[in-house]
């Protein structure tokens, strides 16, 4: 059989090497739909070039907090049998720049307010009079809601 990579075909091992992947990560994301491996007639998994593209932005995209599922449905954007091209990949960031921006007000927040009340309810804290007087966050539910929800309470002082 002739050299694959002169085929334009790279071994599972040759992707790992050059994504810094481990086999079984790259393995485990072909068995899940998110780079498609071609087989030899004796099973061994094949990969084209882009397949290090799609797979260096998997790792980029999990890295940025994303899910496997949400970076599946980015993904399907692109196509599997050639290069993407610019206007592919800029599809993609489109996708994830409302997500990303979302996160990025959460981390300000977090921030912002960490010094201060987290929006627990806890009572805890001498700024709590300040940002729940009256405990009044207990009857809007549960956990840090100051922190992860985008509105602001009135009475912030931040």
């Amino acid at each position: 059989m002739p050299n694959p990579s002169r085929q334009g075909l790279l071994t599972i091992g040759e992707v790992a090497s050059r994504t810094g992947l481990a086999v079984s990560a790259i393995r485990y994301y072909d068995d899940q739909g998110l780079v498609a491996a071609r087989r030899t007639p004796g099973g061994k998994r094949m990969f084209i070039r882009s397949d290090i593209r799609r797979l260096s932005f998997i790792l980029i995209a999990q890295q940025m907090g994303f899910s496997l599922e949400e970076i599946r449905i980015q993904l399907k954007q692109l196509p599997l049998e050639r290069t993407p091209t610019k206007r592919d990949w800029e599809k993609i960031s489109r996708g994830f720049r409302s997500h990303l921006d979302a996160r990025i007000a959460m981390l300000e927040r977090l921030r912002d307010r960490l010094d201060g009340c987290i929006g627990c309810g806890c009572l805890s804290l001498e700024a709590c009079k300040l940002y729940n007087p009256g405990d009044r966050m207990r009857e809007t539910g549960t956990g840090p809601r100051l922190v992860l929800q985008e509105s602001v309470r009135s009475n912030d002082p931040q």
